[in-house]
């Protein structure tokens, strides 16, 4: 299965992704790392001396886009490694194992131990990548110290993101691409609008991206022991608008598991891009406590 719908289309996201990292505006090293599923890309910033942190995106994103606004504050207090998921669409190409029986946590295993990471590690993640978080989090509590999770919670609603993303994600074009986009951040947030590379890539995402590549990602429920591991080690960030993670249901949830939470005002799923000031002290803050 093609991770991309045209090899035109491939090159024009990986053309617009050099140029997001580049306005990153922070030194940083790419790498390969040859894991059992494939090469997984990772973007690296900040001291090796600093405690490491991993960065996991959502999944119709990648690192280029998603840590655009948050890099600078977080190397400068992190190692920070902003690892492209397999199987979307940043620069990690999966092999045929990947499309058998894809397990993430032997797939993180596989990113540390190849970066010589020995030492306890801080997670966040936004939306699929707080998933990510919390997955290893509770698959390898004792190599975790804390983790961030941000638009997500300790429930997946595939019913609840199907209906925002469509019918925007069926018909992309860059009309729609704003369309979709409205829907995903506070009312009246020009984040993604006034930013053209970023708007650019997005569409090219909506356009070129084959999201069936994702499908080898299993996701399932939590059990309350398992979330009794979170409880230990998570903070919840969650936008005041996200349709995705801020409804009754969810936050019951956390509530009812004493998950500790917290809302970011004038906020919607894009809650990094809108809000990066608050989100990088609230992560900057949490993981050094």
């Amino acid at each position: 299965m093609k991770r991309f719908k045209k090899e035109e289309g491939k090159q024009l996201i990986y053309q617009s992704y050099e140029r997001l990292v580049a306005a990153w505006g922070e030194s940083v090293e790419e790498l390969d790392i040859e894991t059992r599923y494939g090469r997984t890309h990772v973007i690296v910033a900040g001291r090796r001396e600093c405690p490491p942190l991993l960065l996991f995106h959502g999944v119709g994103d990648n690192s280029a886009l998603m840590w655009i606004y948050n890099i600078q504050e977080l190397a400068r207090h992190f190692w920070v490694i902003a690892v492209d998921t397999m199987g979307g669409p940043g620069k990690s190409e999966p092999n045929e194992q990947y499309m058998k029986n894809f397990e993430q946590s032997l797939w993180m295993d596989d990113i540390l131990e190849s970066l010589d990471i020995n030492s306890k590690i801080h997670l966040a993640g936004v939306s699929n990548g707080s998933y990510l978080a919390c997955h290893y989090t509770i698959k390898r509590p004792d190599r975790v110290n804390k983790i961030v999770s941000m638009a997500g919670g300790i429930t997946l609603n595939m019913l609840r993101m199907l209906m925002i993303f469509m019918p925007e994600a069926l018909f992309p074009s860059e009309k729609n691409t704003a369309r979709l986009l409205k829907k995903l951040t506070a009312p009246g947030s020009d984040v993604f609008q006034k930013n053209r590379e970023l708007m650019l890539h997005w569409n090219y995402l909506l356009k070129y991206f084959n999201n069936r590549s994702m499908m080898h990602h299993t996701y399932r429920k939590f059990t309350h022991e398992e979330i009794g591991i979170l409880k230990e080690k998570a903070l919840f960030l969650i936008g005041q608008y996200d349709q995705l993670s801020h409804y009754p249901k969810s936050i019951q949830n956390l509530e009812k598991h004493q998950i500790y939470y917290k809302i970011i005002e004038n906020a919607g799923h894009g809650i990094n891009h809108e809000q990066p000031e608050v989100i990088n002290e609230e992560i900057v803050r949490f993981l050094q406590a």
